[in-house]
């Protein structure tokens, strides 16, 4: 019980500083392309007015950019004080996106941002719009090596990483491979465009502002119509780039799609459900996906289409994963955590044989531990050590497989329904924009401003489904998060909680009031 207790502690730890982060992340991806197109006109017209705007938004850019940067070291420094066991079956493989973006993205981004930010009267107009594009290269860069270590959480294949028997541990074998991952970079290219949509809206909303109070009149227009055009495109980007999102994670967790639609029992042609109110079921005692809905509005096959690409394909339910289904070809939950605890049980007599210099039973126990339990289309293999983390799961209550589903629901349906709410205001702003009546719909620029809280809300929701939709892994199927916590003291965790806590708190409305400051000036003087 102290044990779990410590983990759900280091969880919710975790989770703070993440959704914290979180907070100047997406603005950060975002701003820093918005900045380099404002300074890009500005070098191509040489107007005055456009210099003034490019450096109000950056200004803004650099306020985020510093506190975002320092809630980011917090956050790596978890991993060894929260989650040693995690970082040491994994580091090898874990630690060398996170590497290489310190070594490349983070140097970029420290470099041209002093370059940026204090080098207008310093160098030419050249250089500085070249070390505003590498910043938000760099900054990119910076997300891309993120979620190349987080997609290989979300889904570790044994082509880019192997459980070495010897040491315990997963490590590296085709680095390649592990960047190239289909779901590391659908979701690089879902967080960065939702970045663009909410540095995009922020702007539009801060325009709108300005031209409701009559103030910085031609600045709020022109700010307006860039952040109308970038937001519409990045947008409709999203919204593409999830649906292939969607159907990675129909495929490679379908436990966290099938809680995110709240399907228990499998079906042919399965619905999306629009809007609903899940209930909070065993997956074991459900009998039709009716009963655990107080109320939905279904749209027929959809799920089906945006999953398996099918009208009439059969999408798994979270029944089916813990029962199996010999249909379809799905693995009891028996089958997989009996296969991992024979794999547990390999590692175990390899290590006793090794130390007792038994080379054959050494030999033996390797060979049971590598065995292919099952061969896939194009040469894909299945070993007893890829399924090692399921042994964990060997006696236990077969719900513990699947996260929760309400909070899994409601976190996907509200970042997807504000998602849609972007696209309408991007068409809307834009409609106006192109002709000329931006300045005069009160109407448009109100709902603008009430939408600049919105995308942190989407984004925030939408890290909720990937990271909660994951559970009860770290490492989905390798490593259970049960598994991955540090052992220490209960009191630690729960005294560094609140610590953080506060220093959060502290830092969120010194961001806050800097950011009203600067706002309420407006553009002039802003450098």
């Amino acid at each position: 019980m102290d044990h779990l207790s410590m983990v759900e502690w280091a969880r919710a730890q975790f989770a703070m500083t993440a959704l914290f982060h979180f907070f100047f992340v997406p603005f950060t991806l975002g701003m820093s392309f918005v900045v380099a197109f404002f300074e890009t006109i500005y070098v191509k017209t040489g107007k005055k007015e456009w210099k003034e705007i490019t450096q109000f938004w950056q200004l803004i850019f650099a306020i985020n950019f510093a506190l975002g940067l320092s809630t980011g070291i917090i956050h790596e420094f978890e991993f060894g004080t929260n989650w040693s066991t995690y970082s040491w079956v994994v580091g090898d493989l874990f630690g060398a996106p996170l590497a290489v973006e310190g070594i490349i993205a983070f140097f970029m981004e420290a470099t041209f941002a002093a370059i940026s930010f204090f080098g207008w009267k310093r160098v030419s107009k050249g250089v500085h719009l070249a070390s505003s594009w590498l910043l938000a290269i760099g900054s990119n860069l910076s997300a891309l090596w993120i979620l190349i270590a987080n997609g290989f959480m979300q889904h570790p294949s044994n082509e880019f990483g192997n459980f070495n028997i010897d040491t315990s541990r997963l490590e590296m074998i085709d680095f390649w491979k592990l960047i190239v991952q289909p779901v590391a970079q659908v979701k690089f290219l879902h967080v960065v465009s939702a970045g663009y949509t909410l540095a995009s809206i922020f702007v539009l909303g801060i325009s709108a502002f300005y031209l409701l109070r009559k103030k910085h009149v031609e600045f709020a227009k022109k700010s307006a119509a860039v952040a109308a055009a970038f937001g519409l495109v990045s947008s409709i980007f999203v919204a593409v780039i999830g649906d292939e999102h969607a159907y990675e994670v129909a495929n490679t967790q379908p436990t966290k799609i099938a809680a995110a639609e709240g399907l228990y029992v499998g079906e042919k042609g399965a619905p999306i459900v629009a809007v609903g109110i899940p209930k909070n079921l065993k997956a074991t005692e459900v009998t039709s996906n009716d009963e655990a809905f107080a109320f939905k509005i279904e749209l027929p096959h959809m799920l089906s289409i945006l999953g398996k690409h099918g009208f009439n394909a059969y999408v798994p339910g979270l029944k089916d994963l813990i029962n199996g289904n010999p249909e379809y070809g799905i693995w009891p939950l028996s089958k997989l955590a009996k296969i991992g605890q024979e794999a547990r049980d390999d590692l175990k007599a390899y290590h006793a044989a090794k130390e007792a210099g038994d080379k054959a039973a050494m030999e033996k126990a390797r060979n049971d531990f590598y065995s292919v339990v099952w061969t896939g289309p194009e040469g894909l293999k299945l070993r007893k050590a890829d399924l090692i983390g399921y042994g964990f799961f060997e006696g236990k209550n077969p719900d513990l497989i699947h996260p929760p589903v309400p909070p899994v629901f409601y976190a996907f349906h509200i970042m997807v329904s504000l998602g849609f709410w972007f696209i309408l205001l991007f068409i809307w702003a834009w409609v106006a924009v192109v002709k000329g009546s931006f300045e005069n719909n009160t109407l448009l620029q109100k709902l603008a401003v009430l939408t600049v809280p919105l995308p942190w809300v989407a984004t925030s929701f939408g890290w909720m489904t990937a990271e909660i939709g994951r559970q009860p892994w770290t490492v989905f199927g390798v490593l259970p998060t049960a598994e991955s916590a540090t052992p220490i003291a209960l009191a630690n965790v729960q005294a560094t909680f609140f610590m953080f806590l506060a220093a959060f708190v502290i830092l969120g409305i010194a961001e806050l009031k800097i950011l009203f400051t600067v706002v309420k000036h407006g553009p002039k003087g802003a450098h």
